[in-house]
């Protein structure tokens, strides 16, 4: 069963940062391609970004140059650090493990990022 420790939310002005943590137990970790994605209030959940097995990443246009996904496999541990953040990044934040991005994959609770002045 896979187990989810999401944290680093919280509330934030507008050009601030916040470092989203999510450690993953249950898994071989170092074999996922690990996902964030964001959901707001009326609003569909969207990936924001990916990193795979290889690290490479992928970033939605919005978050391009705002936001770096990393991956410590040795901790079982991926990472959102989010820079110079907009009141429209406000949503709940999901690591969403996957071995393919076809996948549903898994979701833990998530963590709310507020963007407020």
């Amino acid at each position: 069963q896979v187990q989810f420790a999401e944290s680093g939310g919280g509330l934030v002005q507008p050009g601030g940062s916040l470092r989203l943590s999510c450690q993953v137990s249950g898994i071989i970790f170092s074999n996922y391609i690990l996902t964030w994605y964001r959901q707001s209030p009326g609003k569909q959940r969207e990936l924001v970004a990916f990193i795979n097995t290889a690290g490479n990443t992928f970033y939605i246009d919005s978050v391009k140059g705002r936001f770096t996904i990393s991956r410590d496999n040795s901790k079982n541990t991926v990472y959102l650090q989010m820079n110079t953040l907009e009141p429209e990044d406000t949503a709940v934040y999901y690591c969403n493990p996957k071995r393919a991005l076809s996948l549903e994959g898994s979701w833990g609770q998530g963590t709310q990022v507020t963007v407020s002045p």
